[in-house]
């Protein structure tokens, strides 16, 4: 459905983080080779350039930085994690051609509300040339398609695990949790020396935090989770979406504890539930809200400004207030695929529209129009026909349990492929050499 929000981090304000850091900001050095990753060589210059764009994100989250030395041995780390990634799928033909890059640059200038061209002066005014953001746009693209199809397409969930979690759908805190964590991988054939120095580092983490250190410090410094530059934060996470390692281990803290040492087959992890709120849980039978909506969208490629959108939105509003057909009109005007069926939606439940969207239909009667609505898609015009509140349906309990098992299974199953790739290149260190 074309409203469902999305998830990516290509929808994020590129205004308030922006992938890359102004150029003036790198320090003058000469540059010299940090890594050799197979057959590529990581530089200097790479990794000073990516500290100074992760300073800048932690600033930008009042995250203490962590000392320089250490930031770099860590970014290095993911440095190297994110070329043998990329050295893959350029070995597999795995590619994004310039039309998907343009149509992904497109949607992040609508999601800033801005147009390309004025998304480029931005960039640009902020010392970023517009090539290099080109670029790593590119590469975020092809990580993200590299972990489809290498992980998130292959994992499997059968109709018994369906109908095992359905019988046990909650937990004695069921909810939402807000959740920390931090991860070292550990070599799959680690020696037991290896290991020992794994687990010391670990410990030297927790003796950090349990010293007063901030959280988020010790995480950007320690952990090699991709989140480590959001302070390991994973944010508030329905319970029965978070990995059972950290559900099971997350039962028996009080809210601000930290874990005890978890290990999985990616590593050693750390875990801290700092808050933890109730929610609805659509695998069991709490009655959730339900709306029956129909719309008319105008995509923003399909008007020249805000102004026209609007009109003619308001437009069609006078008319179906006049006696008009708003299915008619839907089919007649709609950009959207729903078009066909008059526009209508069918039953969505709270969650599965963008928050615009939503926030519109819950302000509206039954029956009732709203005025044109923007989201990253376009304009809306939005109507209720009916509203409930009542127990999901056999089917959409069985899909949204699929999708919890498909989640859970995903992230376990990729920090552990990830774990597998570095341990399968050659990599050699150099960030030592003066």
């Amino acid at each position: 459905m074309a409203l469902v929000a999305f998830a990516g981090g290509l929808g994020a304000s590129v205004f308030a983080q922006s992938p890359t850091p102004p150029a003036q900001s790198l320090p003058a050095e000469i540059d010299r080779v940090v890594a050799i990753v197979n057959d590529e060589a990581v530089t200097l210059s790479e990794l000073r350039h990516r500290t100074v764009q992760t300073e800048s994100q932690l600033r930008q989250r009042n995250i203490e930085l962590p000392p320089r030395d250490a930031l770099e041995k860590q970014l290095l780390e993911r440095l190297i994690l994110e070329r043998v990634q990329l050295q893959l799928a350029r070995d597999t033909g795995l590619q994004v051609d310039d039309a998907a890059l343009d149509a992904a640059l497109a949607r992040i200038a609508e999601g800033n509300r801005v147009t390309l061209a004025e998304m480029r002066t931005a960039i640009e005014r902020d010392g970023i040339p517009w090539s290099r953001f080109r670029d790593d746009i590119r590469k975020e693209m092809l990580l993200s398609r590299l972990r489809e199809r290498e992980v998130t397409n292959r994992i499997v969930v059968t109709d018994a695990e369906v109908d095992n979690l359905l019988s046990n759908p909650g937990t004695p805190q069921a909810g939402e949790w807000l959740v920390e964590h931090i991860l070292i991988r550990v070599p799959e054939q680690a020696s037991p020396t290896e290991l020992d120095r794994i687990q010391a580092r670990m410990q030297e983490a927790i003796a950090q935090i349990n010293k007063g250190e901030p959280f988020a410090k010790v995480a950007a410094t320690y952990s090699q989770a991709p989140d480590a530059n959001n302070g390991g934060s994973l944010g508030w996470r329905p319970v029965e979406r978070l990995p059972n390692l950290y559900v099971d281990a997350g039962k028996a803290l009080k809210t601000g504890e930290l874990s005890r040492i978890l290990r999985s087959p990616a590593g050693l992890h750390v875990i801290r539930i700092t808050d933890r709120r109730g929610g609805n849980n659509l695998v069991d039978n709490t009655p959730v809200d339900q709306f029956h909506v129909r719309h008319i969208l105008l995509r923003d490629t399909e008007v020249k400004s805000d102004d026209e959108a609007r009109r003619r939105l308001m437009e069609i509003k006078q008319r179906v207030t006049h006696g008009a057909d708003f299915a008619e009109l839907a089919r007649l005007h709609s950009n959207d695929l729903s078009a066909a069926k008059g526009g209508d939606l069918g039953w969505v439940y709270a969650g599965d529209t963008v928050p615009e969207f939503e926030q519109a239909v819950r302000n509206l009667k039954s029956g009732e129009i709203s005025d044109p609505v923007q989201t990253q898609f376009g304009w809306h015009l939005i109507q209720l026909i009916e509203r409930r509140t009542d127990s999901v349906s056999s089917e959409r309990r069985r899909q949204v349990a699929r999708q919890i098992l498909r989640e859970r299974k995903a992230d376990e199953a990729y920090q552990d492929w990830l774990r597998q790739l570095r341990d399968r290149a050659y990599v050699e260190l150099r960030l030592e050499e003066r």
